[in-house]
C-alpha cells in the first residue's frame, strides 16, 4: 500500500433497554435511489455495530484530500476538491463539524432527517467561510438512529462519493451520484460501463461548500440483521467494480480486513485518487467479541488533524 494510510477498527454495544422490532417499511426519504428488499430479522435497540475504517492517499496523487468520521453513530466519507490545500480544507471542516455536532457519540439519537440537514448545512457554511468558495467537498454517510422504537440507518449524500448495503444476500448502491455522467446514464445516453471511463466522470453536481447547489439527500431505512454498510470516496468505486466490491463485502467477515481488501483492491487497479472506505456491520448484540479494535473510533481529517493513525 502506498504512503500515508491509515486504518482501524472498533466494535461497541449501543444497548438501550426496549426490545422492539421495525415493520420493514422505510420512510422519511428524501431522493430515489435503488433499495434492497427488507427480508431479514430486524434486531433491537440493544444491537452492536463493528467497524473498520482506511484512508490511502493512492498511486498518483501528491496529497489525500480525502476526510472520514468513524465515530459511532455517525459514519462518513468526505472527498475535498479544489486542488492543492483547498480540497483538504473542504473535506477536513465537514468532518470536524460533523464530529463537533451534538449527535456524535450519542447513542442511537432520535434524529430527524431536517435535524442532520441543519448540521450538514453548517458544515457548508463553515467551508465556504473559511476556502471563500474555491473549494468543495462530497459527502456521504450514515447515522444510526431511532425511529419509531428500532434502530434505523439514516443515509445521506451530496455528491458522488457512495453508500452501498449487502442485506439479507443483496447488494446495492444507496445513495444516488451528483455527476454529469449520472444523468447521462438516467437519460440512457452512456451505460454504467461507459461512465466508469468518460472523461466527464468527476465533475459532480453538487458540492459542499462551493457551486449553487449542496442540498443532501437522505433515505431511511430499518436496520437488519447482519447489514453491511459500505462507505466510499469514488476513488474505489471509480477503479472497482460494484461486482468485485460486493464478492470482498461477502467473503471478508471481519469489517477492517473488508476495508483493507478494497483499498489493496484500488490499488491494483491503479489508484488514480484518493482511496477511502468505511465499513460498518450489525450484529446481534450477543454476538463474538472478536471484532472490537480501537477505544474511540477514529477520524482522518485531510489538513493534518487525526486519531488513531493506526488500527489496534
Amino acid at each position: 500500500m502506498s504512503e500515508p494510510q491509515v486504518h482501524g477498527s472498533h466494535a461497541v454495544d449501543v444497548g438501550l433497554t426496549p426490545d422492539k422490532t421495525s415493520d420493514g417499511t422505510p420512510d422519511g426519504t428524501a431522493g430515489s435511489a435503488p433499495r434492497q428488499q427488507d427480508s431479514g430479522t430486524a434486531p433491537g435497540l440493544d444491537l452492536r455495530l463493528a467497524y473498520g475504517f482506511g484512508t490511502d492517499r493512492g498511486l498518483r496523487r501528491e496529497l489525500n484530500e480525502d476526510s472520514f468520521l468513524a465515530v459511532e453513530p455517525i459514519f462518513a466519507v468526505a472527498d475535498g476538491m479544489g486542488g492543492h490545500e483547498a480540497g483538504e480544507v473542504a473535506s477536513s471542516v465537514c468532518v470536524r463539524t460533523l464530529e463537533a455536532s451534538s449527535v456524535a457519540g450519542t447513542r442511537m439519537p432520535r434524529l430527524t432527517a431536517a435535524e442532520l440537514e441543519d448540521i450538514i448545512r453548517q458544515a457548508d457554511h463553515g467551508i465556504r467561510t473559511e476556502a471563500g468558495g474555491q473549494a468543495g467537498t462530497t459527502l456521504t454517510g450514515v447515522v444510526l438512529v431511532e425511529e419509531s422504537g428500532a434502530p434505523h440507518w439514516l443515509f445521506f449524500n451530496v455528491g458522488d462519493s457512495r453508500a452501498y448495503r449487502l442485506s439479507s444476500g443483496t447488494f446495492g448502491q444507496i445513495s444516488v451520484d451528483h455527476s454529469e455522467v449520472q444523468e447521462l446514464v438516467d437519460l440512457g445516453s452512456i451505460t454504467e460501463d461507459q461512465a466508469r471511463t468518460h472523461h466527464r466522470r468527476h465533475v459532480v453536481t453538487r458540492a459542499l461548500g462551493t457551486g449553487d447547489d449542496a442540498d443532501p439527500d437522505f433515505w431511511l431505512m430499518p436496520v437488519e440483521d447482519r447489514d453491511r454498510i459500505l462507505l466510499c470516496s469514488d476513488g474505489l468505486s471509480g477503479e472497482v467494480t460494484d461486482e468485485d466490491i460486493h464478492s470482498i463485502l461477502a467473503t471478508v467477515p471481519d469489517p477492517q480486513e473488508a476495508c483493507d481488501e478494497l483499498i489493496a483492491a484500488a490499488l491494483r487497479s491503479g489508484a488514480r485518487d484518493n482511496v477511502t472506505v468505511i465499513v460498518v456491520d450489525a450484529l446481534d448484540a450477543q454476538g463474538d467479541g472478536t471484532r472490537s479494535g480501537a477505544a474511540a473510533g477514529g477520524r482522518f481529517a485531510a489538513d493534518g488533524d487525526r486519531w488513531p493513525v493506526s488500527g489496534a
